[in-house]
């Protein structure tokens, strides 16, 4: 209270030195717990964060930095840390205004101490890569004997393009090496942490039978111990925890010298329960289930995960804060009212006290962390979860940024490998995002008549993503512009499916059929998240391209503060921000007239578009409005989706794959992804074969019927008809009007009287048994080669279809543009266009300098897809026009 005259007084003191000594009276505003008011806040405190962040960047950089170094930075802290300790007022102990005074001073002690404290936790982390003999032998790429404790979870590599083939699937293991011997050396102990990679073709022939990788690699669990035959390699990249790179020898089963301990093989039976319990559900639910509850994304199929990426909900798939969070808000209640009497929530339903629902949150805290794997990244996540749940649920926003400082810089300090990962990263910029500008935000929604918990759900969706969005835009080089609304619809979902899913593992390891009902009732919010996912992917306009570095993402951030500071003007204007929302959905949607309108892509009249997919072939054929036939899908599932996209096919008579190569194949999930088809049709040369067994696979899932090209095919679809020429068909093995295949006068069928026969070459290999087409539509005439090789080229001039190859309009050129080319039927084709469908700075040359000239020798001109992007070809006739994308 303040004194009529005067300065103010403590009412616990007299006025004077006279007078009777009153009872202490506090002045806080606040009430206590259980009271029905909440505390008021002061002022945020902001003096941990300067140590955190001090400390987050030291621990980044001291990491690699030489021991001495970090010797030398620690000791220089220390110091003068004590001097400026030194330096501070006796009197600062004494009086308020003095310990006031002298708070940047010991701010500064406090700065200086952490850096030492986080220098000397990464220079010991550090220093863990190059202790030991695992190091040395590594660069000599030693093979060696090794014992092993597992660090995580086996995860199998998704699929790769490399070139024409599919790299082969690797189990990925993270493991301290304990003991190492050298062939004809000594064991020697040690611990080093290295990164166990075994090949799944090596490791357990004939055991990968269903494509989904099952081994029994996948089935370990973390802090097994093993015994490997293997080869040390120097790690892949820097800036990793890992010293070597270990590659496992072709050796089977996995000899277990040292069983998983107690909780691990808690968690690992929990885990498998519920994949256990999940197994009846669709395919969606089945996959993302046990990636929302406990992050196990092993069933999540690289097209769904891409879904993800698209609209920013990666999130869900990996054990965040949130999940946390969701436990314990169903423990203590509504945010905001843990500290009221009317506190809600099972724990007070239970007759739990506030001190019981710690301590029992505590408990929930430990089993989350064990279930979920008590690796570093699991710890963060708990720990920020915490963090965010605690300013929620008692309403002190404020007073929560001095707990995630001192979350980060604990954190920090025990992990300090946690300062280079983006995930850390993200977790806490989306926490920061969550106490500060989300309730500001939600705040000015609130007093501009938006609903209050929509307010809060679209500030804090919308705080959430202009912070993270930077971030994300250096990992993916793409921004995602359905972000937010994909975000905000799948909330609501995301908390019944997480509670429901940690119902259904609870209840697996006692009653299965009450886990299978639970997973059953939680199938409905997961499939609802997973079509969020897809439908927001799916739409023309989602994401846009942009430059994934540092400097991309600094560029954003101020775009980011642009249309902040734009939308807080247009916010007072309804017709305004109608306007602008209308825009930003056209962007989005890009219905085709108006995307035509405003890029002039696709053109008008296009009869074949050359996609550009990189090093791979796929082509689109025009066979009426939004209809197309496929040619080939390339490599890539996400750029051949993005072609059909622009071009607005969403039905598909027909996808022909001329080959099995994976650069003409890997891409048919992009192909299917929510487009009608009709049928496939391939090869009957069915090699690779594992890539054959690909299609079949993805053929039977959709109930797509699978056809075999053959030369003398033709069909017709609209305007469009197309013949097919190569390869010669197969007989009836038991035919009596024909010679054996191997004769060499056996005649294909439909070969016109008085032309000799032609014996077909045996295939050498799956591009000289590629499916070749001669297309006509609107009067145009397009040869489609596959990557046909020399022999079959010449084998194709010499074919009774010979004399319709000549003069075509445009050539599609065989592989690539590669140097192997027939001359012959370059010159009998004698086209007008040649197109080549290339990858930018490919490895193979491609295509070949003097491929490129005879083309041009002959009169035609060369466009190709490294160069000038997509093509199509369009007009009619005797006219011929090209466009690029």
């Amino acid at each position: 209270m303040r004194s009529p005259s005067g300065p103010p007084v403590r009412q616990d003191e007299p006025a004077s030195g006279l007078g009777p000594t009153r009872s202490p009276v506090h002045a806080s505003s606040g009430t206590r717990l259980g009271t029905a008011r909440p505390r008021q806040e002061g002022p945020t405190d902001l003096r941990l964060v300067p140590p955190a962040l001090a400390a987050w960047g030291t621990a980044a950089l001291v990491l690699d930095a030489h021991p001495a170094w970090a010797l030398g930075l620690v000791t220089g802290c220390l110091v003068m840390g004590c001097l400026v300790a030194v330096g501070l007022p006796p009197s600062a102990r004494r009086t308020r205004r003095a310990r006031v005074a002298s708070w940047p001073r010991a701010s500064a002690v406090a700065l200086l101490l952490c850096v030492a404290a986080a220098a000397a936790s990464a220079g010991l982390h550090g220093a863990d890569l190059r202790r030991g003999p695992v190091p040395g032998l590594a660069r000599e790429y030693a093979t060696v004997t090794a014992e092993v404790e597992l660090s995580s979870d086996p995860r199998l590599t998704r699929p790769k393009v490399r070139g024409d083939h599919v790299a082969p699937k690797a189990v990925l293991i993270d493991a301290d090496v304990l003991r190492v011997q050298e062939a004809g050396g000594t064991a020697v102990t040690t611990r080093a942490p290295v990164l166990v990679i075994v090949d799944v073709h090596a490791a357990s022939p004939g055991r990968f039978t269903d494509g989904r990788g099952r081994s029994p690699w996948l089935g370990l669990l973390p802090s097994t111990r093993l015994r490997v035959s293997a080869r040390l390699a120097p790690a892949m990249t820097g800036g990793d925890r890992v010293a070597a790179v270990l590659r496992v020898r072709d050796q089977g089963e996995p000899e277990v010298v040292g069983e998983p301990s107690g909780p691990q093989r808690l968690a690992g039976r929990l885990r498998a329960g519920l994949r256990e319990a999940t197994d009846g559900l669709p395919a969606d639910p089945r996959a993302l289930l046990p990636g929302l509850v406990v992050g196990d994304t092993s069933r999540i199929t690289p097209e769904l995960e891409e879904a993800f990426k698209e609209t920013d909900l990666t999130h869900t798939l990996a054990v965040s804060g949130a999940n946390f969070t969701i436990l314990l808000a169903l423990l203590l209640g509504p945010p905001g009212l843990a500290q009221h009497v009317e506190r809600r929530g099972l724990a007070p339903r239970l007759g739990i006290s506030l001190r019981g629902t710690a301590v029992l949150g505590g408990v929930l805290s430990l089993g989350f962390v064990i279930v979920c794997r008590p690796d570093p990244s699991v710890v963060r996540a708990a720990a920020c979860g915490a963090v965010a749940l605690l300013a929620l649920a008692t309403g002190r926003r404020r007073s929560m940024i001095p707990a995630l400082a001192t979350a980060v810089l604990l954190l920090v300090l025990y992990d300090p490998w946690l300062a280079r990962s983006y995930g850390f990263l993200l977790s806490v910029v989306a926490t920061g995002a969550l106490l500060t500008l989300a309730p500001r935000w939600s705040a000015g929604l609130r007093r501009r008549g938006v609903p209050p918990r929509l307010a809060e759900a679209l500030g804090a969706a919308a705080a959430a993503q202009a912070l993270c969005a930077p971030i994300v835009a250096v990992l993916s080089a793409r921004v995602s512009l359905v972000a937010v609304p994909c975000n905000l619809l799948a909330e609501f979902a995301i908390a019944p499916a997480t509670v429901l899913g940690f119902a259904a593992l609870a209840a697996a390891p006692v009653a299965m059929p009450v886990a299978e009902a639970l997973a059953w009732c939680a199938h409905w919010p997961a499939g609802w998240i997973a079509w969020i996912a897809r439908a927001g992917a799916a739409l023309p306009g989602g994401g846009v391209d942009w430059p994934g570095s540092w400097a991309g993402a600094a560029l954003l951030l101020a775009a980011t503060l642009v249309v902040v500071l734009v939308g807080r003007r247009l916010l007072g204007h309804p017709w305004w921000c109608a306007a602008c929302g209308l825009l930003l959905a056209l962007a989005v949607v890009q219905p085709p007239p108006l995307t035509r309108a405003v890029t002039g892509w696709p053109p008008p009249g296009w009869r074949l578009v050359m996609c550009d997919v990189g090093q791979g072939d796929a082509m689109v054929l025009a066979a009426g409005a939004g209809t197309g036939v496929v040619v080939d899908a390339g490599p890539d599932p996400q750029l051949v989706d993005r072609c059909l996209r622009s071009l607005g096919i969403s039905r598909i008579p027909l996808v022909v794959l001329t080959h099995f190569h994976a650069d003409h194949v890997a891409g048919l999930p992009g192909v299917l992804r929510g487009r009608a088809v009709g049928a496939i049709e391939t090869t009957g040369f069915e090699e690779p074969a594992d890539q054959a067994a690909f299609v079949r696979r993805l053929a039977a899932a959709r109930r797509i019927p699978l056809t075999r090209a053959a030369a003398g095919e033709q069909r017709r679809t609209g305007e469009l008809s197309w013949q097919v020429v190569w390869p010669p068909p197969s007989p009836p093995p038991d035919s009596p009007s024909r010679t054996p295949p191997d004769s060499p006068t056996w005649t294909p069928p439909g070969t016109p009287p008085g032309v000799l026969p032609v014996p077909p070459p045996a295939p050498e290999g799956p591009n000289d048994a590629s499916v070749a087409m001669l297309v006509r539509t609107a009067g145009l005439r397009l040869l489609l080669l596959g990557d046909l090789e020399p022999p079959a080229q010449r084998a194709l001039a010499r074919s009774p279809a010979a004399e319709a190859l000549e003069g075509v309009d445009v050539l599609k050129v065989a592989h690539h543009g590669s140097v192997y080319q027939d001359p012959g039927l370059i010159r009998r084709a004698a086209p007008r266009l040649a197109l080549i469908s290339c990858g930018e700075d490919n490895s193979y040359g491609h295509p070949a300098p003097g491929t490129v000239a005879a083309l041009r020798a002959g009169g035609a001109a060369v466009l190709r897809t490294d160069r000038d992007g997509a093509l199509a070809v369009a007009g009619g006739g005797g006219e011929l026009r090209v466009a690029r994308d």
